[in-house]
Parts: structure tokens; C-alpha cells; sequence
């Protein structure tokens, strides 16, 4: 028997032992939740309900430079460690595999303890359509807990959603067929347009860059996140960490803890390409409390390069999400 088939069949017995009874954190002890998040603190995803970590597993860039072995034990202690939350998308993959054909390889036998989320980045009903049966097939699953409309470039886009030829009412469809349990959209470009879509659509989340506003014009934290949360969706934050690739001396954790104490935010979408990096973001999450006025204010000034900064990918023209993972 090959190691990783050993791996796999311990973990899956593991799993399945924990379920017999949740584990309840005293943050979690009233909720009716089927997940277990062996202690981390959590939260509600807005008007979904639904019960989730602090901390959301992101299965994009960083997790697909891992080969797969590392990726599933990537997979294994995450939930292990409560961390049952996975959000990948369609076009998430590296040369040899997509994201969610990895995660594929691990799921069938845990699906139920995994709320998973995926993203379709066509606009396209048709092509939207084949998408989501793709990504079943990929994840060999028969449902997909939240599907959220890939990368909002503009508001024109947005307009365009419900129309009959668009997306929303693909994945409305397959809501209504309990293939689609709940439905958001994410993006990092527009703050009017990110607005707009929480305006016009009643979508269950908004999953959106926190800690980056192009050139100092994008009002993420103004405009968007506090009209979303408002209208009773679960805001998710995503790319909180990449300030490190622009201003030196920021700790991943503090830019973790900034994230998750903006006013508004449910939760943070955190990459990683280690268990050992993991591990110590889990025990980030641990011991979370919402930062002081005082050191937000001290983080902001910190992150004042970042903010104004240019030469950031997903600042370029023409950038959609996950179009650098190839």
C-alpha cells in the first residue's frame, strides 16, 4: 500500500470517529451546526445561517504551488484542526491539476463535515451551466454549499447578471434543485461595482480584497462591505496577507487580525502553501481578539504603501482572478 493511501484511509477514519459527537467551542455551543470546529472560534455567514471558522481555507495560487501530496495533507490538517471551511474556484489550478481535482481526491468520503465553495468566472448561461456540472465532477459531490459568481471586473458586467443569457439565473436553477445551497459573487477591481451587486441581487456573500484599494480611489471599507452587511450578507475578506509582498516588517498574523477586526467583515479567506504556515495561522485564530482602535489606526499607517501602490497584479489592467495560476 502506497503511503498516501495509508494517509488518506487514517484520516478518513479519524474523521469519521470525531463526528459521532461535535465538538462544541464555547463560541458554538447554541448552534445547530453539523461542522466541527474542534474549539476555533466562529461565526455566523450572515443571512445563509450557516455556522463558520474565523478563518476560511483558500485553495487558490498558494495551495496549488504545493504538489498534491502536500496539498492533501494541507487538506487533512486543516480539518482536523476545525478549519472546515474550503474555498476554491473553477479556474484555480497549477500546470499538472486543477484545485478542486485536488480536492476532489479527499472529499467523497468527508463531504459532510466540509462547507465548500467554488466560483464560476464565465458570464455565459451556457457555459455557466457546464461549469458547475464540472466542478461536481471535479469534487466528486452531488451539491456545492456556496457558488459565487467569479472576479466583478464593472458595473456594466453587473447589470448584465440576471438577464436571461446570464449567470444568476444558471445558478438559481440549480438553488432550486438543491445542487446550489447558497450564491455570492467576490471581486477586487470596482468598489462601486462590488456595491452595485449588493444592491440589485439578493446574494447570500460577498467575498472581496480588504486590504488594497487601487492608487487610494477604492473605498472597499466604505462603500461595499458596510452596505453588504447591512442588507444581512456574509462578508468574506480576501488577500490579506499580500500587503507583505509590498511593504517589509508586516507580521501575517496582525495583517490576519487587522483583516478580521474591520467593522463589517465575517470572516478572512487566508492561502497557504504549508502545513507548518497553516499551523500557525490556526493558532492566530485561537487566540483572536478585535484589535484596539489604536493599533488599527498604527496598521493602517503601516499599510499606506500597499494601498497606494500600483504594481500589485490584480491592480493591472485587463487582471482577472486566477489567470496567474497557469
Amino acid at each position: 500500500m502506497k503511503k498516501n493511501e495509508l494517509t488518506r484511509r487514517a484520516f478518513i477514519k479519524t474523521t469519521g470517529a470525531v463526528s459521532a459527537g461535535v465538538i462544541l467551542s464555547p463560541v458554538t455551543a447554541c448552534s445547530t451546526s453539523p461542522y466541527d470546529s474542534k474549539g476555533l472560534p466562529t461565526t455566523i455567514l450572515g443571512k445563509t445561517g450557516v455556522r463558520i471558522p474565523l478563518m476560511i481555507l483558500g485553495l487558490g495560487s498558494r495551495f496549488m504551488a504545493t504538489d498534491e501530496q502536500q496539498g492533501l495533507e494541507i487538506l487533512e490538517t486543516a480539518l482536523n484542526n476545525g478549519l472546515y471551511y474550503w474555498d476554491t474556484a473553477a479556474i484555480y489550478k497549477n500546470d499538472e491539476q486543477f484545485s478542486e481535482e485536488r480536492i476532489g481526491k479527499i472529499l467523497g468520503p468527508i463531504r459532510e463535515k466540509v462547507f465548500l465553495s467554488t466560483k464560476v468566472s464565465t458570464r455565459n448561461a451556457d457555459e455557466a451551466k457546464r461549469t458547475v456540472e464540472t466542478s461536481l465532477k471535479r469534487m466528486n459531490t452531488d451539491y456545492i454549499d456556496l457558488y459565487q459568481i467569479h472576479s466583478i471586473i464593472n458595473e456594466e458586467e453587473v447589470r448584465k447578471f440576471g438577464d436571461n443569457d446570464g449567470v444568476l439565473p444558471v445558478l438559481k436553477k440549480f438553488q432550486e434543485e438543491g445542487v446550489i445551497r447558497h450564491i455570492g459573487f467576490t471581486g477586487h477591481t470596482s468598489a462601486s461595482a462590488m456595491k452595485l451587486a449588493a444592491e440589485l441581487y439578493d446574494f447570500d456573500t460577498m467575498l472581496i480584497a480588504m486590504n488594497h484599494q487601487e492608487n487610494g480611489k477604492q473605498p472597499f471599507e466604505e462603500q461595499p462591505v458596510p452596505y453588504a452587511a447591512g442588507k444581512g450578507m456574509g462578508v468574506l475578506a480576501m488577500k490579506v496577507i499580500r500587503p507583505r509582498e509590498t511593504v517589509n516588517g508586516l507580521a501575517p498574523e496582525d495583517l490576519i487580525k487587522y483583516a478580521l477586526s474591520l467593522k463589517g467583515v465575517t470572516a478572512a479567506v487566508v492561502g497557504t502553501d504549508s502545513v507548518e504556515v497553516l499551523n500557525k495561522n490556526i493558532e492566530t485564530i485561537k487566540t483572536f481578539e478585535p484589535l484596539s482602535d489604536e493599533r488599527m489606526k498604527e496598521l493602517r499607517a503601516a499599510l499606506d504603501p500597499f494601498y497606494k501602490s500600483n504594481r500589485l497584479p490584480w491592480m493591472q489592467p485587463g487582471y482577472f482572478d486566477g489567470m496567474h495560476l497557469a
